[in-house]
């Protein structure tokens, strides 16, 4: 498996599809990456040489932030917002969605497992 900014990406796959294993790499930015290195679109990953990669690997590095440096800089963005308690980081801190969805119903992703709570005694038992 061929190694790109320490993540290896899928053999069997084409370029492009590959590059997006690249976290902050979509499909947009990985077309671009391949015009900009001169390496074909339809090559599969095993099929690209050490050069190629390297290339690839400096116009990465040189042009975009993927990998570590991005998943710093969102964390940190989520720990400013965190840190002044307008609503976005109060909504982080609190586990819920912070882009306005509704929590009523839904929201299990953010909120976890329901959590019982014992019900309300019945008319019939204050007799």
């Amino acid at each position: 498996m061929p190694r790109l900014l320490g993540v290896d990406i899928p053999n069997d796959r084409k370029t492009v599809i590959s590059l997006t294993y690249l976290y902050g790499v979509g499909p947009k930015v990985a077309r671009e990456l391949c015009l900009k290195a001169g390496v074909s679109q339809d090559l599969k990953a095993h099929e690209l040489s050490d050069e190629d990669l390297s290339n690839l690997a400096t116009i990465l590095e040189r042009d975009y932030t993927v990998e570590g440096p991005l998943r710093r800089q969102v964390q940190q963005s989520i720990a400013r917002l965190r840190d002044i308690k307008c609503y976005r980081g109060m909504r982080h801190r609190a586990g819920l969605p912070v882009r306005g969805q509704r929590t009523k119903t839904n929201a299990r992703t953010r909120k976890g497992p329901r959590k019982t709570v014992a019900g309300k005694k019945g008319v019939k038992d204050l007799r």
